[in-house]
C-alpha cells in the first residue's frame, strides 16, 4: 500500500462481522483458559494481551499503523512524547554511559537530557546540528551509546543532516535516534536515510486536533546490536525476564521487545486505549492535513519575509523558504514539504513579541503546537523558560523568537490576522 492508503487502512483488519472502525478495548485485563497459556505470555513465548500496561488491542493496532508509516519493524506507544524520548535513550543507556545530542532540540527534551538523565548518571554532549562529520566524530567516547537529533527542531526549525549523523554514528558502532515529530512520516521517513530509531510526540501533527496526549518509539530493525558489542542488555540474558536474550528471541525487533518487556513493565508509561483511538482518527487524515499545513505555512512565510524591508518583521526562519540555510536539506529529505511551523522576530524584541501575540484574534496563545488550529507562543518565556541565555543561544532560540504554528484554516485569514496584530506594535 502507498502512504496515503496506509494512513487509512493499516494496523487494523476487521474479520467477518467485526466492527469496521477500530474499537476501544477499555479493559485492563484479558481472560485465559489455563495458567499455562498465561504463563507463556509472561515468558514472552507467545503473543497476546494480558495486561494493558504492556499491551492492549486498540493500542496495538495503532502501533502497527505507525510502524508501517515509518517503515519500522515495531512501535511502542507511550503516554507522552517526553516518555518516548526518555524510553528511547534509557532502553540502551545506563549510569556511566554517554549520549551525543543535537543542541537544537525541544526545550523539554533538552532539560530531560541535561538535568533528569544526567542526575541518573548518563552524560550528554550537545553539538550543533550543522557540525561537520570530522568534528562530530571527535565527540564519540568508548562509552557513547547513541546519537539523538530532531528532523526539524522545535522551535528553531533547524534541519538535521540525517545521513551525515547516521554515517558517523554507525562508524562508531551506535544507533541514531531521530525525533520526527514536526516532519511526520508524511514528509520524511528518517529510516530511509540511515536513522535507526524514530521518536514522535503523537500529541502534535499525528493527532492533529489537540485532543490526545501521547508518544511513540519506532524500532527500525536494521541496527546490528550484536555486531556493535556495546549492548549487553540486548545481547545477553535478562535475568529479570527468565534469562531471555532479546536479540536471539526477537531478532531485528530486539530493541522494541526489550522496551516493552523491561521499561514499560517497570515504568508503566503506556498510552491509554481512548487516546490511541483518537490518535488513529488523526492518522487517517495525516497526509491531507500535512499538505495543507505546509502550503499554508509557505504562503504565510513568504508574506512575513516580504515585510522585512519595512522593519515590522526583523527576521524569519522557515525551512521551506529559498532563503533558509536549511533549504538544501529540505529538498533532500522533505521534497514534498517540511512542516507548518514558522519562527520569526518582530520589531520591539521581547516586548514587541508579547504585544504582537496579544493582538492576534484568530491565532491563540497556547503551549501546544502543530494541530489544525493556528496558534502562537514565545518559547523563551514559556517552553524554554528554564534555560539560561547561553543555553537558549545553543538551542537556536532567540529572546524575541515567536513560534507560529500555521493551521489548516484559509491562509488569507491567517495573514490578515497577522497584519492586524502587527499594526498594534
Amino acid at each position: 500500500m502507498r502512504f496515503e492508503t496506509k494512513c487509512v487502512q493499516s494496523g487494523y483488519e476487521p474479520k467477518n462481522g467485526e466492527p469496521r472502525v477500530l474499537p476501544i478495548i477499555q479493559s485492563t485485563t484479558y481472560k485465559y483458559d489455563s495458567a499455562d497459556a498465561m504463563g507463556a505470555l509472561f515468558d514472552l513465548k507467545a503473543d497476546g494481551f494480558f495486561y494493558t500496561r504492556l499491551a492492549n488491542p486498540t493500542v496495538d493496532a495503532v502501533e502497527k499503523k505507525i510502524a508501517s508509516l515509518e517503515g519500522g519493524v515495531c512501535a511502542i506507544m507511550t503516554s507522552s512524547g517526553q516518555a518516548a524520548s526518555m524510553f528511547s535513550v534509557l532502553n540502551i543507556c545506563k549510569a556511566g554511559d554517554h549520549v551525543i545530542s543535537s543542541s537544537a532540540i525541544y526545550g523539554g527534551t533538552y532539560n530531560l537530557f541535561n538535568k533528569t538523565l544526567r542526575d541518573l548518571g548518563i552524560d550528554f554532549t550537545f553539538v550543533s546540528p550543522y557540525i561537520s562529520a570530522k568534528e562530530l566524530d571527535k565527540e564519540f567516547r568508548s562509552n557513547t551509546k547513541c546519537v539523538f537529533g530532531e528532523t526539524i527542531s522545535n522551535p528553531s526549525l533547524d534541519v538535521l543532516d540525517i545521513e551525515l549523523f547516521a554515517k558517523i554514528a554507525h562508524k562508531n558502532g551506535v544507533p541514531l535516534i531521530i525525533d520526527n515529530t514536526f516532519a511526520t512520516p508524511a514528509n520524511c521517513r528518517p529510516l530511509e536515510f540511515g536513522a535507526d530509531i524514530i521518536v514522535h510526540s503523537t500529541t502534535k501533527y499525528m493527532d492533529g486536533h489537540a485532543c490526545a496526549l501521547g508518544g511513540v518509539v519506532v524500532d527500525g530493525g536494521k541496527f546490528d546490536w550484536k555486531a556493535s558489542g556495546k549492548y549487553p542488555m540486548l545481547t545477553e540474558p535478562d535475568e529479570s525476564y527468565h534469562g531471555v536474550t532479546y536479540t536471539e528471541s526477537f531478532g531485528n525487533a530486539a530493541y522494541g521487545a526489550k522496551m516493552r518487556a523491561h521499561l514499560m513493565r517497570d515504568m508503566g508509561a503506556m498510552q491509554s486505549p481512548q487516546n490511541a483511538f483518537l490518535l488513529n482518527l488523526g492518522l487517517e487524515t495525516l497526509f491531507l492535513r500535512m499538505e495543507r499545513h505546509c502550503s499554508n505555512a509557505l504562503k504565510v512565510a513568504r508574506y512575513l519575509e516580504s515585510l522585512i524591508p519595512s522593519g515590522k518583521i526583523t527576521w524569519i526562519n522557515y525551512p521551506g523558504l529559498e532563503s533558509s540555510r536549511c533549504y538544501g536539506l529540505v529538498k533532500k529529505y522533505m521534497p514534498a514539504g517540511s512542516c507548518g511551523v514558522i519562527s520569526f522576530g518582530v520589531a520591539g524584541g521581547r516586548e514587541g513579541a508579547v504585544r504582537f501575540m496579544e493582538g492576534l484574534k484568530l491565532a491563540a496563545i497556547v503551549t501546544h503546537v502543530a494541530d489544525a488550529r493556528t496558534c502562537v507562543l514565545h518559547p523563551a518565556s514559556t517552553t524554554h523558560r528554564q534555560m539560561s541565555d547561553k543555553e537558549l543561544e545553543e538551542c537556536g532560540v532567540k529572546p524575541d523568537l515567536i513560534r507560529f504554528s500555521v493551521g489548516i484554516e484559509n491562509a488569507d485569514d491567517i495573514i490578515e490576522d497577522i497584519a492586524g496584530a502587527l499594526e498594534k506594535i
